[in-house]
Parts: structure tokens; sequence; C-alpha cells
């Protein structure tokens, strides 16, 4: 946890207005490492290409050369992108003989999407 830094900033003529809150807010606030994760996950999520891939396995699992086909691209560049999302633990993998089929690693990757979905959506 970080402690309220007392220092003059250069926007505030005084250290601390509300100090009671500052405190308050400050126990709640997550640990650095949680905060850097949390940042890596929404960067996994900030590639239009990987999004697209999230958006077709939420309707079925895929193999690779389907989900290439879908978006008009290379096999490599989609291996690539689901190697990403693997590593996020963003999609899981079976193999089915020499056929790798792709999928949700659990439904709370579809929800959070939806959630940003509703939130673009009603915007417009």
């Amino acid at each position: 946890m970080t402690k309220i830094i007392e220092e003059e900033n250069e926007n505030c003529e005084v250290k601390v207005i509300h100090k009671s809150i500052v405190e308050k807010v400050e126990k709640t606030m997550p640990e650095e490492e949680v905060v850097y994760d949390l940042s890596d996950f929404f960067k996994i999520l900030g590639d239009t290409t990987r999004m697209k891939i999230l958006s077709a396995l939420f309707q079925e699992e895929m193999c690779v050369c389907d989900i290439a086909y879908l978006l008009k691209m290379t096999q490599s560049a989609i291996s690539h992108q689901l190697r990403v999302l693997k590593q996020g633990r963003f999609v899981k993998y079976r193999k089915e003989g020499k056929v790798v089929y792709y999928s949700l690693e659990d439904e709370h990757i579809k929800h959070i999407v939806e959630q940003g979905m509703t939130h673009i959506l009603e915007k417009r």
C-alpha cells in the first residue's frame, strides 16, 4: 500500500484537502502488482484482431484454419494472436487428431466484452 505523499502538488496549493477521504480510499486501493496485471489484461483486449477472434469464439469453438478463413487472415497471424490470448488465459485449446480447437477459457471474458459492447452501443 502506498503512503500519502504530503508534498505540494503543482496543481494544489495545499498538501491534502480531505485527508480522511484520501486515507479511506487508500485502504481500498489494489496492490501495485494487481494493477499491473489488470492493465495487461486490458492491453490484450486492446487489439482489433484479438477482439475479432474472441467474438468468433463467443459463438463456437473453432480451429485456426476456420478462424483464419473467417477473418481473411493467414493462419500464422491467427496463431500468433491465439498464443497471446492463451498466455493471457482468455482462451484454451484441445487437440483432436492433428486439429487444434480453441474456445473461451471461461465465461468471464465474454461477460467483460459484453459489458464493454453495451457501453459502446449506448453512446450511439
